[in-house]
């Protein structure tokens, strides 16, 4: 058939059925096959004629609902460029104490504001100064909620929405960056700070804040969407004791246990699920360590606030551009042994890290403390145990099962209940091995038959299950004495 002909034959027939045969794939059906061509040159029905068009469409991403264009936009761009010139270089100089940088950027951002011309209210300059101020010296739309002490996560899904958590709760809130660049530039900014990239190569970092919080950042080509980032916020002022148990995380006779078993040198493993409070946890079972013993903490983005004289800060360190330099945290481990540690304070463990720790726990480094996910307390054993099949070390189970059961003394398993609350559910012993089978004993447990208050708040707090663990003898044997009435009932726990 010639040419002309085939165009006849497509101006025959309808628009929908060209561009299906034109464009659509060709499937083994006999529509496409050279023998039925009478069959290509008749009309379809409209039914038919759209299920290809429907089978060919990709399902929609999401949109977001638009957001309303900032008037001052223009005005803070014009302000920032004309503050860029005057300060220039002293923004970047190593020098300069951050006070005096914070002063000269306000002093020059009223003088720069008094010589624009746009008709503006002063609250309209206030907030202008105020957001202008934040993009220089700060982190742009996110630093009024890092500046808020209610807020304790900072979730940002896009350069045009942000959610924070308030009360452990989730609230979207009407900030939003200017652009994908402009998120990326504060991405850059805060891992830079720390000698950590971010970019197609490796486009996931861990990073921190000057304050401690901790950062994740994902961008392109991982992140389908646009770069995401989340800041878990740590108060300037740690958490106290007193702070966890007006929380109701746990109750006063439970804190009076945990300040034996650290004071007693127990190797203490927190358990529990992200965002359920293991590291504040840690970081008040830390305070219970004395002044006169030498700390070495590991992590992989610091974030612990020790308040001790005598504490050694140890970070992982990812590779290089060239693949070199790596540090793992398993790496980390093996070196504080050489540091003559009186305490290990492991922030996180989470791989062949495992076996190194429980090597420590029982080659005389007691009072090693440390946090892993998991959904229970038999479930944090069974996480490190593959763990430590992770080291790639060709060990059996039962051996990797005697060295927890003798390197681990105690348990703490922490939950986020569905009321947002961040709670203690088990204070459990690890009492010994049974045959094959790691041996645990509750000593606290949460009371979920108590029922919910009117405002959908668990009321059941820990209760003790009555029964004395054997660690209490190991913790005599070192000075340290409980009443033992503490466990003799479960009412004492309330």
């Amino acid at each position: 058939m010639s040419l002309a002909d085939r165009l006849a034959q497509q101006r025959a027939l309808p628009p929908a059925v060209v561009q299906a045969d034109s464009t659509g794939p060709r499937h083994r059906g006999t529509r496409h096959r050279s023998g039925d061509r009478a069959a290509q040159q008749r009309p379809l029905a409209p039914r038919q004629v759209q299920a290809p068009a429907v089978a060919r469409e990709l399902p929609e991403t999401p949109r977001r609902a638009a957001r309303s264009a900032d008037p001052f936009a223009a005005v803070k761009r014009s302000v920032h460029a004309a503050l860029l010139d005057v300060l220039g270089p002293k923004l970047y100089d190593a020098q300069l104490e951050q006070p005096e940088l914070e002063q000269q950027v306000t002093q020059t951002l009223q003088a720069v504001l008094q010589r624009d011309e746009t008709p503006l209210t002063t609250s309209d300059r206030s907030r202008i100064a105020q957001e202008v101020a934040d993009e220089i010296l700060g982190h742009g739309p996110l630093e009024p909620y890092l500046r808020d002490p209610e807020v304790s996560e900072i979730m940002v899904n896009g350069y045009d929405q942000i959610y924070v958590e308030r009360g452990g709760r989730l609230h979207p809130v009407s900030a939003a960056f200017t652009d994908e660049g402009h998120l990326r530039r504060t991405i850059d900014k805060i891992v830079a700070r720390v000698g950590r990239r971010v970019d197609e190569a490796s486009p996931m970092v861990d990073a921190r804040l000057p304050d401690g919080s901790r950062v994740n950042a994902v961008v392109p080509p991982v992140a389908l969407d646009g770069s995401l980032l989340t800041i878990r916020k740590f108060a300037a002022d740690p958490f106290t004791l007193d702070d966890l148990i007006g929380f109701g995380t746990l109750t006063r006779p439970v804190a009076e246990l945990l300040r034996a078993c650290v004071r007693g040198r127990l190797n203490i493993v927190i358990g529990g699920g992200t965002g359920s409070g293991k590291t504040t946890t840690l970081n008040v079972l830390s305070s219970f360590v004395p002044d006169d013993e030498r700390i070495v903490t590991i992590e992989d983005a610091a974030e612990l606030q020790l308040r001790q004289e005598h504490v050694i800060r140890l970070e992982s360190r990812p590779p290089s551009l060239e693949n070199r330099g790596e540090v793992r945290i398993r790496d980390l481990v093996r070196n504080s042994l050489r540091m003559r540690p009186d305490r290990i304070i492991i922030g996180e463990v989470r791989d062949g890290a495992a076996l190194d720790m429980l090597q420590a726990m029982n080659t005389g480094h007691d009072g090693s403390i440390t946090t892993a996910h998991s959904n229970s307390p038999r479930d944090s054993l069974a996480r490190i145990e593959t763990m430590v099949l992770m080291a790639e070390i060709d060990l059996p189970q039962r051996a990797i099962r005697e060295q927890m059961a003798s390197g681990i003394d105690l348990i703490i398993h922490q939950s986020r209940l569905k009321d947002g609350s961040r709670r203690i559910t088990h204070i459990t012993a690890v009492e010994g091995m049974e045959s094959d089978i790691i041996t645990l004993l509750d000593v606290f447990r949460f009371d979920f038959h108590a029922g919910l208050d009117e405002h959908g708040r668990h009321k059941g707090v820990l209760r003790s299950t009555g029964l004395r663990p054997g660690f209490v003898d190991t913790l005599a044997d070192r000075g340290v004495t409980l009443p033992p009435e503490i466990f003799s009932s479960a009412e004492f726990g309330q």
